[in-house]
């Protein structure tokens, strides 16, 4: 006469213990997942599926990038004009023919020259590499802020592993509409993320007009409150960028190729 109510018993104890085995299991998933990409200021936050720490090996790497909307040919040098809190500004960007090692890769060095007013206010050696998918890595840059000719500052200045910083995805091989990821990661000092907005625009700078151009949202958790609308035209690069608040634009006026100065 007891033997229902045992087998009722014994089946509840076997159901809980499945409900706790499951229960577990899923709060350990919970803190597998990948962590919620920092967004910037009244915008919702995305998944990140670009790892904190990617593994990085030298054999996944090409010597050149021809990026599509990324292209650094050494010896090319592009020229941009535009306005920075009511000042002019131009920025000159040359793809040296020099490298530079980095966790075992030979990195691109890239050198960036800008000038308010006629005068230098920053000068900044970026290093770039482009893995066999296509994607353009940014391991790093070595930048120095001018006052009347002097170095007065190096901030913003990292390199990938060093200090616990991570090379990020300047640009993705393949990028898709609503794509995030994480651009530079060095703790405190640089921290960029992009986001794909769009890959249809239109846009005309001096240089020309352009039509299937990439649209990215680019922030930072150091500065929440900064946000910028960036523009790569297909085959040339990166064309124009606007800031948010529209009070800084700069735009591609030109591009000489197989002269390294450019200045």
């Amino acid at each position: 006469m007891f033997r229902e109510p045992r087998i009722r018993l014994a089946l509840l104890c076997i159901f809980a213990a499945l409900m706790l085995l499951l229960t577990s299991a899923g709060a350990a998933g919970a803190s597998a997942r990948p962590s919620t990409i920092p967004s910037p200021a009244g915008a919702s936050s995305v998944i990140a599926t670009q790892p904190a720490n990617p593994v990085i090996n030298p054999a996944d790497f090409v010597d050149r990038i021809d990026n599509r909307y990324f292209p650094l040919k050494p010896g090319t040098t592009f020229i941009y004009k535009g306005t920075k809190g009511g000042l002019a500004q131009r920025d000159v960007l040359t793809v040296t023919h020099a490298t530079k090692r980095i966790l075992g890769i030979d990195t691109v060095v890239v050198r960036d020259r800008v000038t308010e007013e006629g005068e230098l206010i920053e000068l900044t050696f970026d290093w770039f590499a482009q893995d066999k998918h296509g994607n353009v890595w940014y391991f790093g840059e070595d930048s120095k802020e001018y006052e009347n000719g002097v170095v007065v500052s190096t901030e913003g200045s990292w390199e990938a592993g060093v200090n616990g910083a991570q090379p990020g995805i300047i640009m993705e091989g393949h990028p898709r509409v609503g794509d995030s990821y994480r651009q530079e990661f060095a703790p405190g000092v640089a921290e960029d993320w992009a986001k794909v907005l769009s890959l249809t625009k239109s846009v005309a700078v001096p240089y020309g007009s352009f039509k299937h151009v990439l649209l990215t949202k680019e922030w930072t958790p150091l500065d929440p409150g900064v946000v910028e609308h960036k523009y790569y035209a297909p085959g040339v690069g990166f064309v124009l960028a606007i800031s948010a608040s529209e009070d800084e634009r700069l735009e591609l006026v030109d591009i000489e190729r197989g002269d390294e100065d450019g200045d």
